[in-house]
């Protein structure tokens, strides 16, 4: 299982070249544990020459060490950088092939600054850990690295990081986060505050600035503070000049967020600009009047029209947020005066006046004189016309049948059944009934006897019609019936 370690970076700069090296914990005294002493302790690197272009530097170099003791461990491997923050950095590794007669006592970090040629111990005694991380580090700090096992007999080579860590603040992308209520047109009246407080994202703190329309905003008018996590603009009393679209723009290092913001600030409307009485007739009187010349920086919801009669002279509403431009006032009360006014209305409510009509509506008396007409009597006679003929049937023998026809004419016709062109009247196999101009002759326990072509005939004093059709009973008649 592997376990990590923290430690603080060394204070040590460039400059301290006077540090110990790490030491190791004290060999048994033998020939062998001070070779190891001798082996591990590398010599200073040497200082890079002017000459190298300004890429990653080497890490600083050691001399050739003698050939490593079976007492002392081999180098640790695979030692590599796992995080690097912006003011910490973690390193990890995999134990040596070789962990010597002696044994693993643990691993020393060391840590170089780069330009100095002293490696400073991360850790002041050796630790059983493969990740280890080097905190309070300071912004720009640019160092190598290295880790060598450590035995009873002493510290055994050391595995260096080719390239050199160097700690950077961390850049987070600058981001705009609008709220709801501002993700459409934001709406305030003349000489209400407006305070937009718009939450941003980023790191380190990126620059914000603000447009109106394009252009810078005016000083005088618009304040603007931009904290660590919100930028705010501040409208004292706001005006309709205020109006238009707001920009806020966020940079950092080259990157950039941009949200917009649309303010409208609105009053009431004016009055319509005029009003006149086009007609009075009865107890009606049309009105027409013209569009507020100033709607309020909005768009108008309509017109209230109300309405006064001279003996008491109250105000009553008789259309609310009405659209067009003329109407007609009805019930109006005979004998009275009447006069009438006219309201703009927008989203902050009626205009402060109204256009009020310069005449009277007076609705007269009218002197009504009935003159009734002559009443014209109309001749409703009409000659018999069928309008349902017959229609042919098939019967089934021992069952009724009926048969229907619709006939109109006035005076109202006789009507006569034939069979065969044979009047069939009295006939009791036979029943005639006529209401309301259905005409319906039933044949009462029809037989084959029975079939044939039936007329029906209507007769009155302006002429006759006649419509026939073929009845025929097939089978044989039931032995019930």
């Amino acid at each position: 299982m592997t376990e990590e370690a923290t430690s603080e970076a060394p204070t040590c700069g460039p400059e301290d070249t006077g540090s110990e090296p790490a030491q190791a914990p004290p060999a048994e005294p033998s020939g062998d544990g001070a070779a190891s002493e001798s082996t591990r302790s590398p010599t200073p690197p040497e200082p890079a020459s002017q000459a190298t272009p300004p890429t990653a530097p080497a890490a600083p170099a050691a001399t050739k060490a003698a050939p490593p003791s079976e007492d002392v461990p081999s180098a640790p491997l695979l030692l590599a950088v796992e995080d690097v923050s912006d003011s910490s950095v973690t390193v990890s590794w995999e134990p040596p092939e070789s962990l010597g007669r002696l044994g693993l006592q643990g691993y020393v970090l060391e840590l170089c600054r780069e330009g100095a040629s002293e490696w400073v111990p991360v850790n002041a005694r050796p630790v059983m850990v493969t990740q280890q991380t080097v905190r309070n580090l300071a912004l720009g700090d640019k160092f190598f690295l290295r880790v060598a096992a450590v035995s009873s007999a002493g510290a055994g080579p050391p595995a260096v990081l080719k390239q050199p860590v160097h700690i950077q603040q961390i850049i987070e992308p600058p981001k705009i986060r609008v709220p709801r209520h501002l993700r459409q047109t934001y709406i305030r009246q003349v000489g209400e505050t407006v305070n937009l407080q718009i939450p941003f994202q980023g790191s380190p703190k990126p620059q914000a600035s603000w447009t109106h329309d394009g252009h810078a905003l005016d000083a005088q008018r618009v304040n603007v503070r931009t904290g660590d996590q919100d930028s705010i603009l501040f409208i004292r009393s706001a005006q309709r000049s205020d109006s238009g679209c707001y920009e806020l723009t966020m940079r950092l290092e080259g990157l950039e967020a941009k949200a917009a913001i649309d303010i409208l600030v609105i009053e009431k409307p004016g009055p319509p600009s005029s009003i006149r009485l086009l007609d009075v007739w009865g107890c009606n009187a049309a009105l027409e009047w013209m569009p507020p010349q100033d709607t309020g920086n909005t768009e108008l919801l309509g017109y209230t029209v109300q309405k006064a009669d001279r003996k008491t002279g109250q105000w009553f509403t008789v259309l609310e947020r009405y659209h067009p431009t003329t109407c007609t006032i009805s019930d109006l009360i005979v004998g009275n005066a009447y006069s009438f006014r006219v309201f703009s209305e927008n989203q902050c409510g009626l205009s402060a006046t109204a256009a009020t009509t310069k005449e009277l509506a007076r609705i007269q008396k009218a002197d009504i004189v009935a003159k009734p007409k002559g009443f014209v009597e109309r001749d409703f006679s009409e000659a018999p016309s069928f309008t349902q003929p017959l229609a042919d049937h098939t019967s089934t023998p021992g069952y009724s049948t009926q048969l229907f026809c619709s006939v109109r004419a006035s005076p109202k016709p006789k009507i006569i059944w034939m069979k065969n062109n044979m009047d069939i009247q009295g006939d009791p196999k036979y029943r005639a009934l006529s209401e309301q101009g259905i005409c319906t002759l039933e044949i009462r326990k029809p037989s084959p006897f029975d079939s044939g072509v039936y007329t029906c005939k209507a007769i009155n004093v302006l002429g006759e019609a006649s419509v026939d059709c073929r009845l025929e009973v097939k089978g044989k008649a039931s032995a019930t019936h």
